[in-house]
């Protein structure tokens, strides 16, 4: 399985934990760069106080890959989450996309989500 693949799944079930990722060793690359405006940030849904996270994290102007499986069983409460987080991605002009039954994207402004997949643009 890809590095993408892990990030955004291949349709499969979900099964990425923290310990997935591997810290790499950036003694090589020059810090001196500036500081990040935006992070990439990771969650995991498990209920309704996941999602104040999430929303805190947007609110920041980080970017966040959200798993959702272990909502699956709980329809209404997954549309509720989503519900509150579109919501939120309206609030800030940003953006969000659900793919698939185990992930939700949202970002913040001045970030838009392609709905193409690459490789696959006209």
């Amino acid at each position: 399985m890809g590095f993408m693949d892990k990030i955004v799944g291949t349709g499969g079930q979900s099964t990425t934990t923290t310990d997935d990722y591997v810290e790499l060793d950036l003694d090589d690359i020059s810090t001196e760069s500036a500081e990040a405006r935006m992070q990439v940030r990771i969650a995991e849904i498990g209920g309704q106080a996941d999602a104040v996270a999430i929303k805190d994290a947007v609110y920041d102007g980080d970017i966040v890959f959200a798993d959702i499986t272990r909502l699956r069983t709980n329809d209404s409460t997954v549309e509720h989450i989503v519900d509150e987080l579109r919501q939120v991605a309206q609030e800030v002009d940003g953006d969000i996309v659900r793919k698939g039954d185990d992930q939700i994207i949202v970002t913040p402004a001045g970030v838009r989500i392609n709905r193409t997949k690459l490789g696959q643009d006209s």
